[in-house]
């Protein structure tokens, strides 16, 4: 049986998140000051997000990820992004 390509790429996103959380709960446990200096990133969030596709993912809605990766992803990486610029010049 083979599973279909939007299988695959359900869960291909939800590993993807899980990732995304993790690293996310290992920065907040080694550079808590780093997490608390920058409270405009959804750090919460994020490890909601990983805890729910961790424990619950039969229960996953599959509309929340996709919104999460078209809306929420972008609004991070775009966060991250200002961030590494801010201190690279040393600010």
């Amino acid at each position: 049986m083979r599973t279909s390509p939007a299988i695959l790429a359900q869960r291909g996103i939800g590993m993807n998140l899980l990732m995304i959380g993790e690293a996310s709960m290992q920065l907040a446990k080694e550079f808590p000051e780093f997490v608390a200096d920058h409270p405009d990133i959804p750090w919460i969030k994020i490890r909601g997000m990983r805890n729910r596709i961790a424990h619950g993912y039969r229960s996953i809605n599959v509309e929340t990820l996709w919104d999460t990766v078209q809306t929420s992803i972008p609004d991070l990486l775009d966060q991250l992004h200002s961030l590494r610029n801010f201190h690279a010049q040393g600010e």
